[in-house]
């Protein structure tokens, strides 16, 4: 039975039970992370931990635990649970107040702590070989999408579109650049040179994002943060997507139109054999 953490306990997940009136459940009010663990190692927990940090700060939900306490928790859980690799949910709401009522402020916050594990199963070999398919659409979120909140009924519906298209994601378009998916971050090869949209509120800074700029660099191949308007990721040679359970993918058909010759291209080839390289060290311990 898969066990779990909620605020102070390792308990079975039938049992995990939080008030009607969590913040949380009444108006999506907190924040959250998914991190990968390979042969029980967390994978890249710093990187997780500031960013989970800077979402709380930017919330204004007091931070639960220091780096130490919540990678004590978060080891603790992987080690309860089955799956050598595993998929770690961690969410923070701001907790439960006496009354419903949007304001927050003034009040004795205690946020509520969830997190749970669950098998991780490495992507499908076929994607890697032939790519998926992705479709432009309008980003409907809101102006502070480098918070990774629970609020996602905008990236839910637009994935949604997207997979009711015959495709397996939404790549989204604001003011005629592009930013990212609907649950990833974007990468367009052009010329051999790797390019990523720039940080910033429009956003979410991945984890996995920053990983692949790193080991990019690292191998001496060409690679930037750049706008990317929607005209350079239609021309684009290779269109990748990335995220932390769904690693590198290539999209090699873009709105019913072949991405480059319709094939994950040679860049994307390189990259994702330096990716399971950099795993293959995390279960040895020999990476983060």
């Amino acid at each position: 039975m898969t066990d779990v953490y909620l605020n102070g306990q390792f308990l079975p997940l039938d049992e995990a039970c939080i008030p009607v009136l969590d913040r949380g459940f009444l108006f999506g009010d907190g924040v959250y992370e998914v991190i990968p663990a390979y042969g029980r190692r967390l994978f890249r927990l710093h990187e997780h931990l500031q960013r989970l940090q800077r979402s709380l700060s930017e919330v204004r939900i007091p931070e639960p635990l220091d780096e130490t306490g919540w990678a004590g928790v978060l080891q603790r859980l992987v080690d309860r649970n089955e799956g050598e690799d595993q998929s770690v949910y961690l969410q923070v709401t701001r907790g439960v107040l006496p009354k419903r009522d949007h304001a927050f402020g003034g009040q004795d916050i205690h946020p509520t702590v969830f997190a749970m594990s669950t098998p991780l199963n490495p992507p499908d070999p076929a994607i890697a070989e032939q790519g998926v398919a992705a479709v432009t659409l309008d980003d409907i979120r809101w102006q502070s999408c480098h918070i990774k909140a629970i609020t996602l009924l905008p990236n839910v519906l637009l994935r949604q579109q997207a997979i009711d298209a015959g495709a397996a994601e939404a790549i989204l378009i604001r003011q005629g650049q592009a930013t990212e998916g609907a649950a990833s971050n974007l990468f367009v090869v052009r010329d051999g040179v790797i390019e990523t949209p720039p940080k910033g509120p429009l956003l979410l800074p991945g984890i996995t994002r920053d990983l692949v700029l790193e080991l990019a660099t690292a191998q001496g191949l060409p690679a930037r943060e750049a706008d990317i308007p929607v005209e350079r990721l239609r021309d684009a040679d290779e269109v990748w997507l990335t995220s932390s359970t769904r690693e590198i993918v290539p999209v090699t058909r873009l709105d019913g139109v072949p991405v480059g010759d319709g094939q994950p291209g040679p860049v994307f080839r390189r990259m994702h054999r330096l990716y399971q390289d950099y795993k293959d060290a995390v279960r040895r311990g020999e990476a983060d």
